[in-house]
């Protein structure tokens, strides 16, 4: 069942980014954090990530602004360095705090408080005009650089952050998007290289299953996506998707998942 369950939404994922303001892994993440520890959550679906973005960038990477990937991207690698330590670091922290509810005992663990944070005010960077008309000057790209990669590091959440930013660069759509998927492929590999000692500890091979079904899925929820949608958006969707997000954010820092 949790195979179904994984395929099902990593599918669905990856088509409601056609015509949502999501990326793939702001709706995947909620979705393995239930299956598994957050940090494992995070390290699995920037795997996910990094492979559909490199299909991505076969597709669309020849259109790249190669200037501004390296004046974005190079401050990404070291933010998305700094956030990938962070998260093994509080990975590794005990529960803060304890309490009881229908005679079961539920922890706070700092990592989950973080993460449900990040959930929940990037979900709302989709559904807030006001954030989500959110734009920076194209000076300050090393700086969209190193938060975008911070937070990629730390949680996966680059997308949103990314364009902000991008969306000054003086791009046309077709660089835009190459653009953002280069810098994203670069964040994955830094923070995936900083997650991999983890990912010997918990033992990766026994989730190996789980990841080759939702990269498949994604795929196949990219292609659909492509083809059906054609980059539309839906209100509606996207507001569901917000709430189902930071319902599951709720439950996590309650420490229920």
């Amino acid at each position: 069942m949790d195979l179904i369950i994984i395929s099902a939404t990593a599918l669905i994922a990856s088509l409601l980014t056609f015509f949502t303001g999501f990326g793939l892994g702001t709706i995947l993440t909620p979705v393995f954090v239930i299956f598994f520890p957050v940090d494992i959550a995070i390290a699995l679906t920037g795997i996910v990530h990094l492979l559909n973005n490199i299909f991505k960038l076969v597709l669309v990477g020849k259109e790249a602004d190669k200037k501004v990937a390296l004046r974005f991207g190079v401050p990404a690698i070291i933010g998305a360095f700094i956030g990938a330590e962070l998260m093994i670091r509080l990975s590794g922290f005990s529960p803060f705090f304890s309490y009881q509810l229908f005679n079961k005992e539920f922890f706070i663990f700092p990592i989950k408080i973080i993460i449900a944070i990040l959930m929940i005010f990037f979900a709302l960077m989709e559904i807030i005009p006001m954030l989500k008309e959110i734009k920076f000057d194209s000076n300050k790209l090393y700086i969209g650089g190193i938060l975008s990669g911070f937070f990629g590091g730390l949680s996966g959440h680059q997308g949103a952050l990314r364009s902000s930013f991008l969306l000054k660069a003086g791009l046309n759509k077709e660089a835009f998007v190459a653009t953002g998927v280069i810098i994203a492929c670069l964040v994955d590999l830094t923070r995936l290289s900083v997650y991999f000692s983890k990912f010997l500890s918990v033992g990766l091979s026994d989730k190996i299953h789980y990841l080759v079904v939702a990269i498949l899925s994604a795929f196949i929820g990219a292609y659909f996506g492509k083809k059906l949608l054609k980059k539309s958006t839906l209100n509606l969707v996207q507001f569901l998707v917000s709430v189902f997000i930071i319902v599951l954010a709720l439950l996590l820092g309650a420490g229920i998942i």
